[in-house]
C-alpha cells in the first residue's frame, strides 16, 4: 500500500483510515469498540497495552485480527513459570554451515519479541526474571544479546494479558514493567445480545476474515503524524496537573488519593496522556488535542501506574473509583466544550 507522505496526510485521511481498521476488526470481533480504540491508539503512538479480561473474552483474537488488517507480523509468548528470557529475547546458536571454511560460529537467532505485533500471552504467569526480558524491548524497542544490541522492527506493540481471577501461580507485575505499559485496559463481558451475535459468528461452518487496510509504511507516516498534533499550553498543564495530583503528599491531592494510594503516577503517565490525546484527536479528524481527549484516556494511562495502600482493597475502592475522584477534584480547564482547549 503507498504511503501518503505525512506532510500531505490530513486528519480526514487519518481519521479515514483508522475507521476502515475498525471496520474490518469488527468483522471478527463483536463490540469492544473502545479495546480497540485503546489498542489502536497505543499502536499510532509507539506505546504497549495491557489488557485484564477473565479468558475467552477475544484478547488474543483481538490481537491475530489486528495484525491481518495492518499487515504486520505477528509473534505470540505463551508466558509460563518455566519460560526463560531467551525464549523471548533470542539467542545466540552454534552455526556450523560455514561452507567457506568449514568452521563453526555462533549467530544470533531472533526470539517472537522480533514482530511488529508481540502477544505477551499471561504475562504474569512467568518469573519475574524473565518478565524483565521485554523491559529493554518495550522501552528502548530494542534487544542486546552476548553484549551486541538488535534493533526491532518499526511499529512495534507488546500486548500483554492478564487473567484477574486466577491467582495461584502467579507473579504480579513489578512497578517498573507496569510503567512500560502506555495503557491498562479492562476488557468488559459481552452483553447478551454481542454474546448472541459471537455465538453465530464462531459455532457455524465458516467464520469472516478481514481484509488487510494497511501497512508499516502507512502505520509509520501515522505515526509521525502523531507526534506533530499541537496540544494547547492549557491541555498540557491540565495533563501535568492530574499526575501531579496523584502523588498522596502533593498539596492538590484528594481526599480520596491521601488516603488509598502510597504512590502516585510517573512521568510516563503524563507523557501518556498527551501522545494518546493527540492520537484520540485525530481519530476523530480534529486538528488538535483537547482536554476532552485528556479526561477519556485517564483511567488508562494512569491507573496502572497507581500504588495502593493496603486500606484500598479493606475498602473495596479500585483504581478506576480513584481516578473518577481525581477527575473531579481536578477540573478541566476552559468550558470543556468538545475540541476547545
Amino acid at each position: 500500500m503507498t504511503t501518503t507522505p505525512v506532510q500531505t496526510l490530513t486528519p480526514e485521511q487519518y481519521a479515514e483510515t483508522a475507521s476502515a481498521i475498525h471496520e474490518q476488526v469488527g468483522r471478527v470481533i463483536v463490540g469492544q469498540r473502545d479495546v480497540v480504540d485503546t489498542v489502536l491508539i497505543a499502536l499510532l503512538c509507539e506505546g504497549h497495552v495491557l489488557l485484564e479480561g477473565v479468558p475467552g473474552l477475544g484478547k488474543t483474537k483481538l490481537l491475530t485480527t489486528l495484525s491481518k488488517v495492518l499487515d504486520l507480523d505477528f509473534g505470540r509468548i505463551q508466558f509460563t513459570p518455566d519460560l526463560m528470557p531467551a525464549d523471548v529475547t533470542g539467542t545466540q546458536v552454534l552455526d556450523a554451515s560455514d561452507s567457506s571454511g568449514g568452521g563453526r560460529k555462533f549467530v544470533f537467532r531472533p526470539g517472537p519479541v522480533f514482530n511488529g505485533l508481540v502477544l505477551a500471552d499471561e504475562i504474569n504467569r512467568a518469573t519475574p526474571k524473565t518478565q524483565s526480558a521485554l523491559l529493554e524491548a518495550m522501552a528502548e524497542r530494542s534487544v542486546t544479546v552476548s553484549g551486541t544490541t538488535h534493533q526491532l522492527t518499526r511499529p512495534f506493540l507488546v500486548m500483554a494479558t492478564q487473567n484477574p481471577i486466577e491467582q495461584e501461580g502467579t507473579y504480579p507485575l513489578p512497578e517498573a514493567q507496569l510503567d512500560r505499559f502506555m495503557f491498562k485496559v479492562e476488557v468488559p463481558f459481552p452483553t447478551a445480545d454481542e454474546l448472541a451475535d459471537i455465538i453465530t459468528r464462531t459455532t457455524g461452518t465458516t467464520e469472516s476474515e478481514p481484509d488487510s487496510v494497511a501497512g508499516a509504511e502507512l502505520l509509520n507516516t501515522m505515526v509521525t503524524l502523531t507526534r506533530t498534533v499541537p496540544v494547547a499550553d492549557v491541555v498540557a498543564r491540565y495533563a501535568v496537573d492530574l499526575v501531579v495530583a496523584t502523588h498522596p503528599d502533593h498539596e492538590s491531592a484528594p481526599e480520596a488519593i491521601t488516603n488509598y494510594v502510597r504512590a502516585g503516577a510517573s512521568p510516563r503517565g503524563a507523557q501518556a496522556l498527551i501522545l494518546g490525546a493527540k492520537a484520540k484527536a485525530l481519530l476523530d479528524a480534529r486538528p488538535s488535542a483537547s482536554s476532552d481527549d485528556v479526561r477519556a484516556l485517564a483511567a488508562s494511562a494512569l491507573g496502572h501506574r497507581l500504588v495502593l495502600g493496603y486500606d484500598a482493597a479493606a475498602d473495596g475502592k479500585s483504581r478506576r473509583a480513584l481516578i473518577e475522584d481525581l477527575l473531579e477534584a481536578v477540573p478541566p480547564p476552559g468550558s470543556g466544550v468538545r475540541g476547545a482547549p
